[in-house]
């Protein structure tokens, strides 16, 4: 079991910066791919960006590529995703996630709320 704790949501301006953090415990983190998903109201979740094991791989999806950037510190077992030039369209939960040996996202946070304002 991983058990994730986001963190790190809040209200910002457009244009504006905000870093998410998840904190992973249970079993060994740096095991998993980790990811992040969002969901805006009314909307299906959709991924965000996902970090290899090691974090030597990154993927971004279209809408936040250039300005999202995900990272992980194995050590600390933490996940972070920074994000810049923050637009109204962003707005939504965001949820970490980590892969389990099968690949799928079966481990999951309970969300942080990211409101941009225009």
């Amino acid at each position: 079991q991983v058990h994730l704790v986001e963190s790190g949501g809040g209200s910002v301006q457009a244009g504006g910066s905000l870093r998410l953090s998840c904190a992973a415990s249970g079993r060994t983190f740096s095991n998993y791919a980790m990811g992040w998903f969002r969901q805006a109201p009314g909307k299906e979740r959709e991924f965000v960006a996902v970090i290899s094991w090691s974090g030597g791989t990154t993927y971004y999806a279209d809408s936040v590529k250039g300005r999202f950037t995900i990272s992980r510190d194995n050590a600390k077992n933490t996940l972070s995703l920074e994000m810049n030039s923050l637009q109204p369209e962003d707005t939504a939960v965001y949820y970490c996630a980590a892969q389990t040996d099968t690949g799928e996202y079966g481990y999951w946070g309970q969300g942080t709320q990211v409101t941009v304002s225009s």
